[in-house]
């Protein structure tokens, strides 16, 4: 029977690629992709540039919409140790702005469940028109261990709001989630790199995300063209010196995630996508 320290590092590492992953993120709420400098931003992005300050930015987002539902089997070398699901569950109205509610959940199989059951739920709200994170809150069920976390998002005034304290954070500063709707909707080229700035349970992190390569694979959804990124984190956190993480998501205007890929010390952790549903794209 598995070691359960291994188990939770499965689990939890995994699902919670954000949460994607969050690449997105695959293994760990402490690494996302979120959002670059003001100074280095993608053509994408598209802002007023007569505003006083950068607020109301767009962002162009033709890849995602509500009703998008992506299911995972989550698995350590062959072994499946359960299933996560990323969803779009609907717009709602946010700091009088429109906002995407983004819903992620992470669940053990019959088999792990035996020993140690993960019972995970995540939730993200992000601005529609800015592509940008308001709030963050996850409740986590593994095993024994139980935690409730929420934070807020002052992107106005760029701070946060964990514990009672205020973090003062960079423009636009994503939460693990976020992080991965806003890749998506960027404009990714080979060969090149972009920064980002994430946030995640009081700590803050700065994230080069590298487009390595495209590649074509095959996961049980089907056989898709896809582009690899890798996020790398300039803080001390999973993936310094002990493993990597590699995405590949759809190389065409959805950018949906097909699988997330981690080397541990010993084999592998993925995430493979075995289902989807395609969203409503609505334009802002």
């Amino acid at each position: 029977m598995p070691d359960r320290s291994l188990t939770h590092k499965i689990l939890l590492g995994l699902v919670i690629f954000a949460g994607l992953i969050p690449v997105l993120y695959f293994v760990s709420v402490e690494v996302g992709i979120a959002e670059a400098a003001a100074g280095n931003a993608d053509p994408a992005l598209k802002a007023d540039s007569t505003s006083p300050d950068a607020f109301d930015r767009f962002v162009e987002n033709y890849a995602f919409g509500v009703g998008e539902k992506l299911t995972f089997d989550i698995n350590y070398g062959f072994i499946n140790a359960g299933y996560a699901t990323l969803e779009v569950m609907r717009l709602i109205e946010y700091e009088n702005r429109p906002c995407y509610l983004i819903e992620t959940t992470a669940n053990s199989n019959s088999f792990f469940s035996t020993f140690y059951k993960v019972r995970d739920r995540i939730e993200s709200v992000i601005d529609a028109v800015g592509m940008f994170s308001w709030r963050f809150e996850k409740n986590l069920r593994e095993g024994s261990y139980s935690a409730d976390r929420m934070y807020t998002f002052d992107q106005r005034n760029n701070f946060a709001i964990y514990k009672g304290d205020t973090i003062e954070l960079a423009p636009y500063t994503q939460d693990p989630i976020s992080t991965m709707y806003y890749t998506r909707t960027q404009n990714l080229e080979v060969g090149k790199s972009f920064y980002i700035d994430n946030f995640v349970d009081g700590d803050k992190y700065h994230i080069e995300v590298k487009v390595l390569k495209r590649e074509t694979i095959t996961v049980k959804a089907g056989t898709f063209d896809c582009i690899v990124v890798e996020p790398l984190t300039s803080s001390v956190g999973v993936f310094k010196n002990e493993g990597r993480l590699k995405v590949w998501l759809t190389d065409d205007f959805l950018k949906m995630p097909v699988l997330m890929k981690s080397k541990v010390l010993v084999g592998s952790i993925t995430a493979e996508l075995t289902d989807y549903k395609l969203g409503e794209i609505k334009e802002f």
